[in-house]
């Protein structure tokens, strides 16, 4: 906001050295230190109490904002009446019954159909068929293909190589191989 310089500082100086004069300088010094510290020290209880101010307006706005909410839920369960009370396991017991009572309707419908309509109506685990006596039948897979038959083995189908010949003046000795 303003800027004072180094050079400002040094012009104010001079002449505030020039018109107070050297004796009565530190003591003009100490006092305008004091008066600044008090400045500021008043500037922050305002700048507190200012926020303070706000804080409090806020928790004001909080708590007219908590009254409404409750004001509104105390209104909704009055409106409902006070032995209507919300209660979720009452709820929950009766769809489940409401779901029950639907599921057997119709089985004890068909039940009165077969036995006439005075009959008496069967139990839910006399209207269930029983499991099958026989289970279904093991599946049955193909035969297996035949494997291919096994190659003859390496040295079988490498001929051999031809039998050395005899040094001259040798006689050749008889091959065991050929029987």
């Amino acid at each position: 906001m303003f800027e004072i310089g180094w050079s400002e500082l040094m012009l104010i100086g001079i002449v505030a050295l020039i018109v107070i004069g050297p004796k009565e300088l530190p003591s003009v010094l100490r006092t305008v230190g004091r008066t600044v510290g008090k400045l500021r020290r008043m500037a922050g209880e305002f700048q507190g109490q200012f926020q303070e101010a706000l804080r409090e307006a806020d928790i004001a706005d909080m708590r007219k904002e908590i009254t409404d909410i409750t004001d509104t839920a105390r209104s909704s369960f009055t409106s409902v009446g006070a032995g209507e009370m919300f209660d979720p396991l009452k709820s929950i017991r009766e769809e489940i019954r409401a779901t029950v009572e639907s599921a057997a309707k119709p089985k004890t419908e068909v039940a009165d159909a077969a036995a006439g309509v005075g009959a008496p109506v069967a139990p839910l685990g006399a209207l269930v068929p029983p499991p099958p006596e026989d289970p279904l039948p093991p599946p049955v897979f193909p035969p297996a293909p035949v494997a291919a038959p096994i190659e003859p083995s390496l040295s079988a189908a490498i001929p051999s190589a031809p039998a050395a010949t005899p040094a001259p003046g040798t006689t050749p000795a008889p091959s065991t191989s050929q029987q």
